[in-house]
């Protein structure tokens, strides 16, 4: 069975703190979203998340919400597709929370979450 994945939010790279957040204000006035502070980045709404320093991806990362993320890890080893297994962040219970591919597609970083 085939696993259902969403688009959660698209994570741009910026060079600074403050072109982060520049960028998400920005993005906020366009589409009328709520900016919000985060540790590592800037938010437009739940949309655009501005990273305040490049990170993975040549551009930046898209992130894809799952049911079942370890359904989905398997669904995507099965297809041939690798993990970057340091990315792999968990929850409390030692579940598995969220991951990035090895690849890029298109300058970008996958990112598939639980959710």
């Amino acid at each position: 069975m085939e696993n259902k994945f969403e688009l959660a939010h698209l994570g741009i790279n910026t060079p600074d703190p403050e072109s982060a957040l520049e960028l998400a204000k920005l993005l906020s006035l366009v589409f009328n979203l709520n900016p919000r502070h985060g540790q590592k980045s800037e938010f437009a709404g739940e949309y655009f998340e501005c990273m305040k320093s490049p990170f993975l991806g040549e551009n930046g990362h898209i992130a894809m919400r799952t049911p079942d993320l370890d359904a989905a890890v398997e669904e995507l080893r099965g297809k041939g597709f690798a993990f970057k297994m340091e990315t792999a962040a968990y929850t409390e219970d030692g579940k598995l929370k969220n991951i990035y591919l090895d690849d890029e597609f298109g300058g970008f970083a996958i990112h598939i979450m639980r959710g």
